[in-house]
């Protein structure tokens, strides 16, 4: 799900609804710096703490506050305030804009109906924006069929650690060579990586599109056809990414 550019409304809109600023100059992440912050942290809270630990706490007008917040538990609770509003916002965002990239549902299908293959979903989103997305894009009944469902709250330890990876793969029973991990960023890129699970990459639209097969991905599907939908545009199909009689999957689109 082309979700990043979502997540980026929804921090901004609640950066203005607390009137955050940073030294008299609103806090606003353009597209192009999310970019880079999308690639570089995973989960919400840990890009804003590392924002603003690089750029320095903010202030909120809306919290009539006149100093930043100057202990952790300060910054913790404006971190918190701000993912809880956020969230929200991203809620109402997610219900009028979000779609599956081209041939995620089709694959997602295909690979449901095929018994001896297990399907899970493992997002660094917090469980409330996750559960939103997936209900609106994935829907109930897919989701009843999936062998693993977590979401960023499920684990201690946010990508790019291997650890929610790690966990699904214990949840199914299957070795790391035997899975596959379908990713969208440097981040899940390199929580694939250390789990050891071979992984392809639908890039998001994006200004800053690092070398994804440099960094260990097994293949970069185009941005615009992604996984490829059905006709000629049709990229990765089950058969080709698990051949009959193969001892490990295929990455030859």
């Amino acid at each position: 799900v082309e979700t990043e550019e979502l997540h980026r409304l929804a921090y901004n809109a609640s950066f203005d609804h607390f009137g955050l600023s940073i030294d008299g100059t609103p806090v606003v992440w353009s597209v192009e710096y999310y970019d880079i912050l999308a690639n570089t942290v995973g989960g919400g809270k840990p890009k804003m703490k590392f924002h603003f630990g690089k750029n320095g706490w903010p202030v909120s007008a809306t919290l009539g506050t006149t100093a930043p917040p100057a202990t952790e538990d300060e910054q913790n609770a404006l971190v918190d305030a701000l993912q809880d509003k956020k969230t929200e916002f991203y809620k109402e965002i997610v219900a009028s804009q979000a779609e599956a990239r081209p041939g995620v549902l089709r694959l997602m299908d295909a690979a449901i109906a095929d018994p001896s293959i297990a399907v899970g979903i493992c997002s660094a989103a917090t469980k409330a924006g996750f559960e939103k997305v997936v209900d609106a894009i994935v829907g109930q009944e897919r989701l009843a069929k999936l062998d693993v469902l977590m979401a960023g709250d499920d684990v201690t330890r946010k990508k790019p650690d291997p650890l929610i990876y790690n966990l699904a793969r214990e949840k199914v029973g299957l070795p790391a060579d035997k899975c596959v991990v379908i990713e969208d960023s440097l981040v899940g890129l390199r929580a694939a990586n250390g789990a050891e699970m071979p992984c392809i990459i639908t890039p998001c639209p994006s200004s800053d599109v690092p070398d994804f097969l440099a960094e260990g991905a097994r293949a970069v599907m185009d941005d615009r056809k992604s996984l490829g939908e059905e006709g000629d545009d049709v990229v990765v199909t089950l058969e080709k990414l698990f051949p009959a009689n193969a001892q490990e999957p295929s990455f030859e689109f």
